[in-house]
Protein backbone atom coordinates (compact mmCIF):
# COMPACT_ATOMS: atom_id res chain seq x y z
CA UNK A 1 0.00 0.00 0.00
CA UNK A 2 2.84 2.43 0.86
CA UNK A 3 4.43 1.77 -2.53
CA UNK A 4 1.10 2.24 -4.27
CA UNK A 5 0.48 5.59 -2.56
CA UNK A 6 4.03 6.67 -3.39
CA UNK A 7 3.45 5.86 -7.06
CA UNK A 8 0.24 7.88 -7.07
CA UNK A 9 1.92 10.89 -5.48
CA UNK A 10 4.85 10.61 -7.89
CA UNK A 11 2.56 10.41 -10.91
CA UNK A 12 0.59 13.38 -9.63
CA UNK A 13 3.68 15.55 -9.48
CA UNK A 14 4.82 14.35 -12.89
CA UNK A 15 1.50 15.50 -14.28
CA UNK A 16 1.79 18.78 -12.39
CA UNK A 17 5.23 19.53 -13.76
CA UNK A 18 4.69 18.47 -17.33
CA UNK A 19 1.11 19.64 -17.85
CA UNK A 20 0.55 22.74 -15.79
CA UNK A 21 -2.20 23.80 -18.15
CA UNK A 22 -4.17 20.65 -17.33
CA UNK A 23 -5.55 21.92 -14.02
CA UNK A 24 -8.97 23.18 -13.05
CA UNK A 25 -9.56 25.54 -10.13
CA UNK A 26 -13.36 25.54 -10.20
CA UNK A 27 -15.31 24.69 -7.08
CA UNK A 28 -16.52 21.13 -6.58
CA UNK A 29 -19.97 20.92 -5.04
CA UNK A 30 -20.76 18.19 -2.52
CA UNK A 31 -23.68 16.84 -4.57
CA UNK A 32 -21.69 16.34 -7.76
CA UNK A 33 -18.82 14.80 -5.76
CA UNK A 34 -21.18 12.28 -4.15
CA UNK A 35 -22.45 11.33 -7.59
CA UNK A 36 -19.07 10.56 -9.14
CA UNK A 37 -17.82 8.84 -5.99
CA UNK A 38 -20.90 6.62 -5.95
CA UNK A 39 -20.38 5.66 -9.58
CA UNK A 40 -16.68 4.92 -9.06
CA UNK A 41 -17.44 2.89 -5.94
CA UNK A 42 -20.03 0.70 -7.65
CA UNK A 43 -17.68 0.15 -10.60
CA UNK A 44 -14.91 -0.91 -8.20
CA UNK A 45 -17.29 -3.39 -6.57
CA UNK A 46 -18.17 -4.77 -10.00
CA UNK A 47 -14.47 -5.09 -10.85
CA UNK A 48 -13.79 -6.94 -7.59
CA UNK A 49 -16.61 -9.39 -8.29
CA UNK A 50 -15.45 -9.90 -11.88
CA UNK A 51 -12.05 -11.03 -10.61
CA UNK A 52 -13.55 -13.94 -8.66
CA UNK A 53 -13.19 -17.38 -10.22
CA UNK A 54 -16.81 -18.57 -10.77
CA UNK A 55 -15.81 -22.11 -9.84
CA UNK A 56 -14.26 -21.15 -6.51
CA UNK A 57 -16.28 -22.14 -3.47
CA UNK A 58 -15.99 -21.29 0.22
CA UNK A 59 -17.39 -22.89 3.36
CA UNK A 60 -20.27 -21.01 4.96
CA UNK A 61 -21.17 -23.43 7.72
CA UNK A 62 -21.72 -27.07 8.52
CA UNK A 63 -24.42 -29.50 9.60
CA UNK A 64 -24.80 -33.02 10.90
CA UNK A 65 -26.28 -35.45 8.39
CA UNK A 66 -28.58 -38.38 9.15
CA UNK A 67 -25.58 -40.60 9.82
CA UNK A 68 -24.03 -38.25 12.35
CA UNK A 69 -21.34 -37.04 10.00
CA UNK A 70 -20.27 -33.42 9.82
CA UNK A 71 -21.05 -32.00 6.39
CA UNK A 72 -19.57 -28.68 5.36
CA UNK A 73 -21.83 -26.36 3.41
CA UNK A 74 -20.18 -24.57 0.50
CA UNK A 75 -21.36 -21.84 -1.84
CA UNK A 76 -19.69 -20.14 -4.81
CA UNK A 77 -17.51 -17.32 -3.49
CA UNK A 78 -19.24 -14.84 -5.77
CA UNK A 79 -22.52 -15.58 -3.93
CA UNK A 80 -21.05 -15.37 -0.44
CA UNK A 81 -22.49 -12.53 1.64
CA UNK A 82 -19.45 -12.69 3.90
CA UNK A 83 -17.08 -12.18 0.99
CA UNK A 84 -19.25 -9.40 -0.40
CA UNK A 85 -19.11 -7.67 2.99
CA UNK A 86 -15.31 -7.85 2.81
CA UNK A 87 -15.41 -6.23 -0.63
CA UNK A 88 -17.55 -3.39 0.74
CA UNK A 89 -15.21 -3.01 3.70
CA UNK A 90 -12.17 -2.58 1.46
CA UNK A 91 -13.56 -0.84 -1.62
CA UNK A 92 -13.24 2.74 -0.36
CA UNK A 93 -9.48 2.36 0.13
CA UNK A 94 -9.19 1.98 -3.64
CA UNK A 95 -10.26 5.59 -4.04
CA UNK A 96 -6.95 6.69 -2.51
CA UNK A 97 -5.55 6.17 -6.02
CA UNK A 98 -8.10 8.51 -7.61
CA UNK A 99 -8.03 12.23 -8.37
CA UNK A 100 -10.80 14.71 -9.09
CA UNK A 101 -10.92 16.02 -12.64
CA UNK A 102 -13.18 17.71 -15.17
CA UNK A 103 -13.48 16.66 -18.80
CA UNK A 104 -12.05 19.25 -21.15
CA UNK A 105 -14.93 18.72 -23.58
CA UNK A 106 -17.87 19.44 -21.26
CA UNK A 107 -16.47 20.38 -17.83
CA UNK A 108 -18.23 17.44 -16.19
CA UNK A 109 -16.73 16.33 -12.90
CA UNK A 110 -15.27 12.85 -12.70
CA UNK A 111 -12.77 10.99 -10.57
CA UNK A 112 -10.10 8.92 -12.26
CA UNK A 113 -7.66 6.30 -11.13
CA UNK A 114 -4.23 7.65 -12.05
CA UNK A 115 -3.05 4.13 -12.81
CA UNK A 116 -4.65 1.98 -15.50
CA UNK A 117 -5.38 -1.74 -14.89
CA UNK A 118 -2.25 -2.55 -16.90
CA UNK A 119 -0.10 -0.54 -14.49
CA UNK A 120 0.63 2.49 -16.67
CA UNK A 121 -0.75 6.01 -16.65
CA UNK A 122 -4.51 6.11 -17.18
CA UNK A 123 -4.95 7.16 -20.85
CA UNK A 124 -8.04 9.19 -19.91
CA UNK A 125 -5.82 11.66 -18.05
CA UNK A 126 -5.24 13.42 -21.36
CA UNK A 127 -8.97 14.13 -21.66
CA UNK A 128 -9.31 15.97 -18.36
CA UNK A 129 -8.13 18.88 -16.29
CA UNK A 130 -7.16 17.83 -12.78
CA UNK A 131 -9.06 19.65 -10.05
CA UNK A 132 -6.71 20.99 -7.41
CA UNK A 133 -7.66 19.64 -4.01
CA UNK A 134 -6.26 20.90 -0.71
CA UNK A 135 -7.15 17.70 1.15
CA UNK A 136 -5.20 15.51 -1.33
CA UNK A 137 -8.44 13.73 -2.27
CA UNK A 138 -8.97 12.27 1.21
CA UNK A 139 -12.60 13.33 0.86
CA UNK A 140 -13.05 10.71 -1.86
CA UNK A 141 -12.58 7.84 0.59
CA UNK A 142 -14.64 9.64 3.24
CA UNK A 143 -17.52 10.18 0.81
CA UNK A 144 -17.32 6.55 -0.32
CA UNK A 145 -17.46 5.33 3.28
CA UNK A 146 -20.45 7.55 3.95
CA UNK A 147 -22.32 6.10 0.96
CA UNK A 148 -21.48 2.52 1.95
CA UNK A 149 -22.37 3.02 5.63
CA UNK A 150 -25.72 4.61 4.79
CA UNK A 151 -26.72 2.10 2.11
CA UNK A 152 -24.83 -1.15 2.75
CA UNK A 153 -27.91 -3.38 3.02
CA UNK A 154 -29.49 -1.87 -0.07
CA UNK A 155 -26.31 -2.12 -2.16
CA UNK A 156 -25.90 -5.73 -1.06
CA UNK A 157 -29.48 -6.56 -2.06
CA UNK A 158 -29.07 -5.04 -5.53
CA UNK A 159 -25.90 -6.98 -6.25
CA UNK A 160 -27.54 -10.13 -4.91
CA UNK A 161 -30.50 -9.69 -7.28
CA UNK A 162 -28.30 -8.73 -10.22
CA UNK A 163 -28.82 -5.79 -12.56
CA UNK A 164 -27.89 -5.01 -16.14
CA UNK A 165 -26.87 -1.48 -15.13
CA UNK A 166 -25.97 -1.53 -11.46
CA UNK A 167 -24.24 1.86 -11.45
CA UNK A 168 -27.30 3.79 -12.63
CA UNK A 169 -29.67 1.50 -10.77
CA UNK A 170 -28.04 2.47 -7.47
CA UNK A 171 -26.56 5.94 -7.94
CA UNK A 172 -29.15 7.52 -10.24
CA UNK A 173 -32.50 5.80 -10.00
CA UNK A 174 -32.52 4.69 -6.37
CA UNK A 175 -30.24 6.86 -4.25
CA UNK A 176 -30.76 9.91 -6.49
CA UNK A 177 -27.15 10.97 -6.09
CA UNK A 178 -26.84 11.60 -9.85
CA UNK A 179 -29.17 13.47 -12.17
CA UNK A 180 -28.42 11.62 -15.41
CA UNK A 181 -27.13 8.28 -16.61
CA UNK A 182 -23.80 9.61 -17.92
CA UNK A 183 -22.95 11.82 -14.97
CA UNK A 184 -19.22 11.11 -15.02
CA UNK A 185 -18.60 10.69 -18.75
CA UNK A 186 -17.77 12.86 -21.74
CA UNK A 187 -21.27 12.47 -23.16
CA UNK A 188 -23.97 15.05 -22.52
CA UNK A 189 -26.96 12.83 -23.17
CA UNK A 190 -29.65 12.95 -20.52
CA UNK A 191 -31.98 10.02 -20.17
CA UNK A 192 -35.67 10.82 -20.14
CA UNK A 193 -36.63 8.00 -17.77
CA UNK A 194 -38.90 8.81 -14.88
CA UNK A 195 -36.58 7.97 -12.01
CA UNK A 196 -39.40 7.80 -9.48
CA UNK A 197 -41.15 5.15 -11.58
CA UNK A 198 -37.87 3.27 -11.81
CA UNK A 199 -37.54 3.33 -8.03
CA UNK A 200 -41.07 1.99 -7.64
CA UNK A 201 -40.14 -1.01 -9.77
CA UNK A 202 -37.36 -2.09 -7.39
Amino acid sequence: MRLNIFMVVLLFFIVAINAQYDFDTSEVHADELKCVVCRATIKEIENALAEIDPSRQIEVGSRIDAHGNMVNKKVPMIESETHFSEILENVCAKLDDYVRARYKSNKKLTILNLISPSGGMNPDMGKVNIVQDSDLNKSLRFTCEEIIDDNEDYITSIFKKGSSDTVNHICTRSLSLCEDLDADSETDDKDGDDYEDAKDEL
